[in-house]
């Protein structure tokens, strides 16, 4: 079995990027998304990476779509 992926600092970025466009703080989307204040700062900082569960409980709580969240870490790629 190959070794898990490191974290993505796109993927934190587009994260971060698309809560605060939406005026949610990390607390509140954590709520929202029924995981952990940590949880979301660890993304965002791309401490750790996350399962797929956690990606979809994250874009159904800022109420994005899986390829609106691509879009904005091919952005975020493209701008480092």
């Amino acid at each position: 079995m190959p070794p898990p992926l490191p974290p993505d600092p796109a993927l934190g970025q587009a994260i971060k990027t698309l809560r605060e466009a939406r005026n949610l703080t990390q607390e509140e989307m954590a709520s929202q998304a029924g995981i952990t204040f940590g949880t979301v700062s660890r993304l965002e900082s791309a401490k750790s990476a996350p399962a797929w569960a956690t990606v979809m409980q994250v874009i159904d709580a800022m109420g994005v779509s899986l390829l609106e969240l691509a879009r904005a870490v091919e952005k975020a790629r493209r701008s480092r």
